[in-house]
């Protein structure tokens, strides 16, 4: 990972010799650790969020895994402007949008029917310190992804490459909050956090949601994810 980070770095130092063929490469490579780590991040934390009874981190993981759907759709469009150049929205992205954010409406109100019950029942995490350790990692991650492929996307001019560039920057802020709450929990033991740390989740998870639907029936690129 830390090669294509810096390929991207060097690519920007020097965007008079790099093609455009290379700077697509590199984008599909970020792309593809992109998906790569969403998977495995998933997996790791709806484990440790069934285990621990943590619903923050459960929906965190979740929302790893829809992710990855909106990734092969990323990952299909640079293929597709490597060999035609066009950016506009094929059928293929279109359907992926469409589950994509029928997936992320789904974890939104899955999350908050579970932070409802969670209230009446009184049920509260075991822990929450796996929750520590992945929020931190995925923010050093997010953060990486989200500088390398802006400078590919400002080097291509390419609004969809800085779009998608922008929505990691919400996994930046998805991070944060189950960070916060899951710090916050260890150190006052107060239930509510995790609630509101999945209340977040699903707040941001509804909007990408919108995001993706409204996308795939106007074939805009930009993401207001980051606003």
């Amino acid at each position: 990972m830390r090669h294509i980070f810096q390929t991207s770095r060097s690519a920007f130092n020097s965007r008079d010799t790099i093609t455009r063929e290379q700077l697509l490469r590199n984008a599909f490579f970020l792309s593809v650790i992109t998906i790569a780590y969403n998977v495995a991040e998933g997996v790791i934390s709806v484990y440790f969020g069934q285990s621990d009874e943590t619903l923050a981190l459960f929906g965190f993981g979740v929302d790893s895994f829809v992710e990855v759907l909106s990734g092969i759709g990323i990952a299909h469009m640079i293929r597709r402007l490597r060999s035609q150049g066009e950016e506009k929205r094929d059928n293929f992205e279109r359907t992926a949008l469409r589950i994509t954010g029928i997936a992320f409406y789904l974890l939104a109100v899955g999350l908050t029917a579970g932070a409802v019950i969670n209230v009446v029942v009184g049920t509260v995490p075991e822990t929450t310190l796996p929750g520590i350790v992945i929020s931190a990692v995925s923010l050093a991650t997010m953060y990486l992804l989200f500088r390398a492929k802006l400078r590919v996307g400002r080097q291509l001019r390419s609004d969809a490459i800085i779009a998608d560039a922008n929505c990691t920057k919400t996994c930046f802020y998805l991070s944060m909050i189950l960070l916060a709450s899951s710090a916050s929990y260890e150190m006052f033991g107060w239930g509510w956090f995790d609630v509101l740390g999945s209340l977040g989740i699903a707040y941001f998870a509804w909007r990408e949601g919108r995001e993706a639907l409204t996308k795939a029936r106007t074939g805009v690129l930009a993401c207001g994810c980051d606003h």
